[in-house]
């Protein structure tokens, strides 16, 4: 019998990558549209505040133990900018390709070895809306800002977060590729296992 666990996103892209991921696994990933959560304001400073306000909210109103995560991208050249802020960098409502044509305009004038950045991905397991102690995984992807857009694959910053170890962006990059090396799939990967000792040990 499989798991059900909540998961805490309106992004379909980001819904599809974990379920891909997760698929290995004895858990059936729900999104949270299934019980009509709405979106909740992101109102921490951090991706782990984020993420736990996310899970805590679809949870409460779910029933369910949930999955949250809170990803965004940090440049080095912008003091870590757009950081938490990620999805809505360009404005509300969130809109991919605004976003990363303003990160190219921020860029404009840096030379390709300051343009380095990373991913960040937090993600919360909460058993319950009242969990006192959630489960947390955080993973980080190394690249560069690339100079223009590459790709068709994922979403978000992926057109221009290059990867030097396979010379293409993130949008160039096979989805199994990606799901395997990402900011997510480490996170989740350091999640999992903390996950599978909450079901054995409370089954």
């Amino acid at each position: 019998m499989s798991q059900r666990i909540v998961l805490a996103s309106g992004n379909k892209g980001k819904i599809a990558e974990i379920q891909d991921m997760l698929k290995q696994q004895a858990i059936e990933v729900i999104s949270q549209s299934q019980f009509n959560v709405p979106d909740i304001a992101e109102t921490g400073t951090t991706f782990v505040e984020n993420a736990i306000i996310k899970a805590r909210h679809a949870s409460a109103i779910s029933q369910l133990s949930t999955i949250a995560d809170d990803s965004g991208l940090e440049v080095d050249a912008l003091n870590g900018k757009p950081g938490v802020y990620s999805a809505r960098y360009a404005g509300l409502p969130s809109n991919d390709q605004n976003n990363t044509n303003k990160l190219l305009q921020a860029l404009i004038n840096t030379h390709e070895e300051l343009r380095t950045a990373r991913f960040h991905c937090v993600m919360v397991f909460m058993a319950h809306e009242n969990d006192p102690s959630p489960l947390i995984g955080h993973g980080t992807w190394e690249g560069n800002i690339a100079f223009q857009k590459s790709g068709n694959n994922g979403f978000g910053y992926d057109p221009v977060f290059y990867v030097p170890e396979h010379h293409c962006t993130s949008a160039e990059l096979p989805a199994t590729t990606k799901n395997s090396i990402s900011h997510r799939a480490q996170a989740l990967q350091l999640l999992m296992p903390q996950i599978s000792d909450y079901f054995a040990n409370n089954a």
